[in-house]
């Protein structure tokens, strides 16, 4: 599974890191870390996160459909290449 987040709409507020510990971190009170290539077992956890985020921050392929991007609610989606 693929994730992208943009580290400019992040604010921080680390919802992602609670939900999925195993792919996100916060190092500091505003810097984000994650990992771009989460492992299948964390699609549950990754889909709450990105459901989580209050600025819809993070898009992930592969949580609906294989090769299609997934943005929060609100967000259209964008299809991978």
């Amino acid at each position: 599974m693929r994730l992208v987040v943009d580290l400019n709409k992040c604010q921080g507020y680390a919802q992602c890191a609670f939900l999925a510990p195993d792919v996100f971190a916060m190092h500091g009170e505003e810097a984000l870390s994650y990992n771009p290539r989460a492992d299948e077992e964390q699609r549950e956890n990754v889909a709450r996160a990105v459901a989580a985020c209050p600025v819809q921050a993070i898009l992930a392929d592969a949580l609906d459909t294989p090769g299609e991007m997934t943005a929060a609610p609100g967000e259209e989606k964008s299809h991978g290449s």
